[in-house]
């Protein structure tokens, strides 16, 4: 199976992550949006990352791709069946990539994917107002979420804690990490997620494009 979509992207990430948690073998060719390959547009009309490509089945969207493999591979799934936890999960994926990535995204972009990828100069005064304006009403929800302990939903990882952190390694790649000083519960979650070696592996790769490290 072949991912098209470069890890920089939540939504990329989120699929190499969860692919990686499960021992789900992808092949990542790592495009950006709209990148003028054949296979890849043949995979993704929309030309969004990210897309898959199974023999001659393709499927783009992160969650739809998700769910895919969920189905492709029944043992050990990422997504309860229970009813309560299964719809918990269902939010927190759609919190993050439609919620917190709207905001994340302009820090991100303009920080990172302007000057680092494309030798540009971002809208630093957006980026600066999205921090500042919009992103703590964020990560105040997450606080009252977080555990102090554990996972987002039930005691084990699930599609929930992949999505959510997924979005805030591109914040802390965008100069705003969690601040353990408001955010205490928060950052002790994050920082217990994101050194699990799967993501490790993908933020470790990322900070050595950006030059971070």
């Amino acid at each position: 199976m072949i991912l098209f979509g470069i890890s920089v992207s939540p939504f990329a990430r989120k699929v190499l992550i969860y692919a990686a948690e499960r021992g789900i073998a992808l092949e990542n060719r790592p495009l950006s949006p709209h990148a003028d390959d054949a296979a890849f547009r043949a995979a993704s009309p929309t030309g969004k990352i990210p897309a898959l490509q199974d023999g001659d089945y393709t499927l783009a969207d992160s969650s739809a791709i998700v769910q895919y493999l969920e189905a492709k591979f029944p043992a050990n799934t990422l997504i309860p069946a229970e009813a309560r936890a299964r719809g918990k999960v269902a939010w927190f994926d759609e919190y993050a990539d439609t919620v917190m990535f709207p905001v994340g995204t302009v820090i991100f972009f303009n920080r990172v994917v302007m000057p680092k990828l494309r030798r540009q100069q971002g809208d630093l005064k957006a980026a600066d107002d999205a921090e500042a304006n919009k992103l703590p009403l964020l990560l105040a929800y997450l606080e009252s979420c977080a555990p102090a302990q554990g996972f987002l939903v039930g005691d084990a990882l699930t599609l929930a804690d992949i999505t959510i952190v997924t979005q805030l390694i591109n914040l802390e790649h965008g100069g705003v990490p969690v601040d353990a000083a408001r955010y205490p519960k928060l950052a002790a979650y994050y920082a217990r997620i994101a050194a699990r070696p799967a993501f490790r592996a993908l933020i470790d790769s990322e900070r050595k494009l950006f030059g971070m490290s």
